[in-house]
């Protein structure tokens, strides 16, 4: 089997690597923890650094906090780039902008390299469970190359179209994601201030037309008070800041996400970014004055 590097154990990354691995994959991985990089190496990974990763491995994925970051681990002195051999493929599955990826994708072109935007959704129960979504923008050829790997990892990867395609398609989830969280939020902050019991209003309106994916993942953790992250609010606060800076770009006006992005930057005040983005149902209860509990002990609360 190809040896494959994996840069990013985070919350994503550790359980998709873990995936590759159980699926036979030969792994280098690269992190930030040690004791994340320790994981793998106990399954059988081995640890290497970013220039060894580049020499050793023909397909490298790299899962990592934003652009900046990303560039410098595969463009820094002692970065992945400088030791790839010509035809090798770099699947970024961050969430980062359109232009990040364009310009990963042109300086890797340069070195006679090719580049995919792979970003993904469902959070890291998805990662966990193997049912992650890819989005992916590139060659199709590069795409067919890499989609065995994306099936290990995931339940559906779809080429979108050129290079910073994917981006954009993450950016688009995004912007539904979180403003469905909000809106749920807000939906169940009224249900407690009228005296309803929110848990009972879930259940009587996921089977309709307001039943969603969002609903059903995240207003139980609201009921629950669980707000431990699968999703943090501090990667999301990026990305919702990333879909800003592309429409400017654009001149594509955003105005709901405008004011997304301003409740995540109080809850960000308020001291709740490593919380779940479920806990932007906190940001609604504290303008009602009101707190999103159950009674309700049914399935889904």
């Amino acid at each position: 089997m190809e040896q494959i590097g994996f840069i990013g154990l985070g919350i994503m990354g550790l359980p998709m690597a873990k995936r590759l691995l159980e699926a036979g994959h030969k792994l280098l991985v690269n992190d930030v923890s040690p004791e994340r990089v320790e994981v793998l190496t106990g399954l059988g990974a081995q640890s290497a650094t970013h220039s060894q990763i580049g020499q050793e491995c023909g397909l490298v994925f790299t899962i990592l906090p934003n652009g900046g970051i990303v560039q410098e681990v595969l463009f820094a002195p002692d970065g992945v780039a400088g030791s790839l051999a010509p035809g090798s493929l770099v699947v970024d599955m961050s969430s980062v902008t359109p232009n990040d990826s364009k310009v990963c994708a042109e300086k890797l072109e340069a070195l006679g390299c090719h580049f995919l935007d792979s970003p993904v959704s469902g959070g890291e129960p998805g990662a966990i469970n193997g049912t992650l979504a890819f989005m992916v923008g590139g060659d199709p050829a590069d795409f067919d190359r890499a989609k065995p790997y994306f099936e290990r990892m995931g339940a559906s990867a779809m080429l979108v179209g050129p290079v910073g395609s994917g981006s954009v398609t993450k950016l688009a989830n995004q912007i539904i994601v979180n403003m469905g969280i909000a809106a749920v939020s807000e939906a169940l902050v009224l249900a407690a201030k009228a005296g309803a019991d929110p848990g009972r209003v879930f259940q009587a309106i996921r089977g309709g037309l307001a039943g969603s994916a969002v609903l059903e993942a995240k207003a139980p953790m609201m009921l629950r008070r669980d707000f431990k992250p699968g999703g943090k609010i501090s990667i999301n606060h990026k990305d919702v800041k990333n879909v800003m800076a592309t429409a400017h770009q654009l001149d594509v006006p955003l105005p709901l996400t405008a004011q997304l992005f301003e409740i995540m930057q109080a809850l960000k005040v308020g001291g709740h970014m490593d919380e779940d983005h479920s806990g932007i149902v906190q940001y609604f209860e504290r303008l009602a004055d009101v707190v999103v509990e159950s009674n309700q002990t049914g399935e889904g609360t």
